[in-house]
């Protein structure tokens, strides 16, 4: 009897001190006049429609014909835009609901307009993820063909959910493409802001614990393998906080290789057809065509450079 006693007064000591106001601040979801939230199953769904769309037959839970695949795209992009719809008017209103000006009504217009933009953009879609498929192929001679890239590689995964994410980045959606990324982060190992900046024909090999900064600008034509760091250097301002909104990560030129485990930090820039070495740490900019190493990282006299392309 004594113990049930002292679980009845643990459940309502920690009642009594979880329902205090004050220590709800900034972890809370207080949302106003049932307007809803974001739900990461639906994003999900809207990720494997993209996908689906891009790749018809790979994502999908039945056969794909091609005398049907005309019907077929417009039911994956009629269901996948009304979740987009759905999801944007729900990101608009959570980051919006302490705005006392917010009107719910405006909201759902922009989200209308916003979700009409990306369908417009699909068919970019998918020529870019083309490309990132062929050249994550055409690196890799363990595959057998593109259908195995497609269906089993990682890359695909990270690099789709990136790309989906960055495009809603670019219209102004609040929160949503943070959490697209992250699912893909969770899925894969890789971990892309959305906010960074890739090129075309992206190439991951093997993936898992890449971390590409917010700021990050990368060129056409690039490599990285598992591990690879394009970070920022720790500068806290006067509070004690990160350093927000500035250019603080890497810029990577085209036709670059970066090899496992190398982490590349700070605003420097990383020149044209450069091959970075396994292991290496670098707060410098690098040249165009440099071979760096871990023996030549922090001597520029001993970097290499070649005409280099990546294959």
């Amino acid at each position: 009897m004594k113990k049930s006693q002292d679980l009845f007064d643990a459940i309502s000591d920690s009642m009594s001190q979880l329902a205090k106001g004050e220590t709800y601040e900034c972890v809370c979801c207080d949302s106003a006049d049932e307007l809803p939230m974001p739900s990461t199953d639906r994003l999900k769904d809207i990720v494997r429609l993209c996908r689906e769309i891009s790749f018809p037959g790979f994502f999908a839970a039945k056969p794909v014909h091609q005398s049907s695949l005309g019907f077929y795209q417009g039911v994956c992009i009629e269901q996948m835009a009304h979740k987009m719809r759905r999801e944007v008017y729900a990101g608009l209103c959570l980051k919006h609901q302490k705005d006392k000006n917010f009107c719910p009504d405006n909201a759902k217009n922009q989200a209308d307009a916003i979700t009409a933009d990306f369908v417009r953009w699909l068919p970019s879609l998918r020529q870019l993820l083309i490309g990132d498929v062929n050249a994550i192929f055409a690196g890799d001679p363990a595959a057998h063909d593109r259908a195995e890239v497609i269906l089993a590689y990682p890359a695909v995964r990270a690099i789709s959910g990136y790309r989906i994410a960055h495009k809603l980045f670019t219209l102004g959606v609040p929160l949503i493409p943070r959490v697209i990324t992250e699912i893909a982060h969770s899925e894969t190992g890789i971990d892309i802001n959305p906010q960074a900046q890739i090129g075309e024909r992206f190439a991951i090999d093997h993936g898992t614990g890449i971390v590409i900064g917010a700021t990050c600008i990368i060129g056409n034509n690039v490599k990285i393998y598992q591990g690879v760091t394009l970070g920022a250097l720790s500068h806290p301002d006067a509070d004690k906080d990160a350093v927000r909104d500035t250019p603080r990560h890497p810029i990577i030129g085209n036709n670059v290789v970066i090899y496992a485990q190398a982490t590349i930090l700070g605003r420097i820039h990383i020149g044209d057809n450069a091959v970075i070495g396994g292991n290496v740490w670098l707060t410098n900019d690098i040249p165009d065509g440099a071979h760096v190493t871990q023996h030549n990282a922090q001597n520029s006299h001993a970097i290499t450079t070649t005409n280099h392309t990546p294959q």
